[in-house]
């Protein structure tokens, strides 16, 4: 996540110092793993929605359109050399 995400937090009215305060540690511990997960997944590149078009290259340079499995490396240009396989 780009900016930060502001909460309100609700904390009984009858919860200790020491409770409140647990609270917003765990609440706080479980926004950053949420946004260190939301960033760990937009920095993973995978194949989703370029397939079609990296077949379509394919096709256009060999002749014919090879299917891109999903353990394939997501950098074209790595693809490419190991297109002969595909």
């Amino acid at each position: 996540m780009s900016g930060e995400l502001l909460a309100a937090l609700d904390v009984p009215d009858d919860a200790t110092d020491d409770e409140a305060a647990a609270i917003a540690a765990v609440v706080a511990a479980h926004l950053r793993d949420l946004e260190a997960q939301a960033a760990e997944e937009d920095s993973e590149e995978t194949w989703s929605g370029r397939k079609w078009s990296f077949a379509g290259r394919l096709r256009g340079t060999r002749g014919h359109a090879g299917r891109v499995p999903d353990g394939a490396p997501t950098n074209a240009w790595a693809a490419s050399g190991r297109a002969d396989r595909f």
